[in-house]
């Protein structure tokens, strides 16, 4: 995973809000991912990147007490929520781990490892995925999902969306990731040396600011808040330029005339070879 200097969206309590909110808006798309994959009782599970635990708590409800997940993360404050989150819901076999994917020693002992939104912040997504790889067991399959910010729109078009969409894909470049990983992810299974490689896409959309449609429409504005201390750190905007745009991402989230896109998402999966 990216070191927490080069993450570009700030992390803490209000990283954990953003993320639950975006987990409204990709839940359907993640289920029906590890409906795919086969997610069964009694698997051991990894769930690298995992930021808050959502998807954490949703793979440990699938694998039952009999099974075990581990979630692993670098943002030490949002795995704390994690772990009063699942001790709240009386979940037992789920274990939080604060560690970087390319120094925590990982054994190829996972059932299914499931990886969202990571790969695009990372300066080598190749590695990233061979990394992720070889924490599956023989037989094992490896999930993943991210994005493509190239689909990314607002119906009418409006100044103050399009800034955003220039200042989110240079302040990526600058901390070295990829927006448009998404695209790469049956590639990078395949080099990765996984077989049977499978990838489908979804696009979650909202135009009513309330509700379901609500979440989606303020993941943009969500979002910009998160990245603008990066975007000024990296010299990409100024602050001014950053506040104006996040006023103007928040006008669109309460026009109930604006039809907003989130960026595609793609989810790809593969099996490591039994032998």
């Amino acid at each position: 995973m990216p070191s927490e200097s080069r993450y570009m969206i700030r992390g803490g309590t209000a990283g954990r809000d953003r993320l639950r909110v975006l987990h409204n808006a990709s839940a359907a798309g993640t289920a029906a991912l590890l409906d795919a994959v086969g997610v069964a009782p009694g698997m051991t599970c990894l769930d690298a990147g995992c930021g808050g635990g959502d998807v954490t708590l949703e793979l440990a409800a699938r694998v039952g007490p009999t099974g075990h997940v581990v979630g692993l993360d670098l943002d030490e404050e949002k795995l704390a929520v994690a772990r009063a989150e699942a001790e709240r819901a009386g979940v037992r076999h789920v274990e939080y781990v604060r560690g970087d994917l390319t120094a925590a020693a990982l054994e190829p002992v996972y059932d299914v490892v499931h990886a969202r939104f990571l790969l695009t912040h990372l300066s080598d997504p190749v590695q990233g995925a061979r990394l992720l790889a070889e924490t599956v067991r023989p037989g094992g399959v490896l999930a993943l999902m991210d994005i493509d910010f190239s689909s990314i729109a607002v119906h009418p078009p409006r100044p103050a969306h399009a800034r955003f969409v220039e200042l989110y894909v240079a302040t990526s470049r600058a901390r070295g990731g990829d927006p448009y990983v998404g695209l790469r992810l049956g590639e990078l299974l395949e080099a990765a040396g996984l077989e049977g490689v499978q990838v489908r896409a979804a696009q979650a959309a909202g135009r009513r600011s309330h509700g379901l449609e609500g979440d989606v429409k303020a993941i943009p504005a969500l979002t910009m808040e998160l990245i603008g201390d990066a975007t000024v750190g990296e010299g990409v905007a100024t602050a001014e330029i950053v506040q104006a745009t996040l006023d103007g991402l928040r006008a669109i989230a309460a026009d109930d005339t604006t039809l907003v896109l989130l960026p595609r998402t793609i989810a790809a999966w593969a099996r490591r070879p039994a032998t």
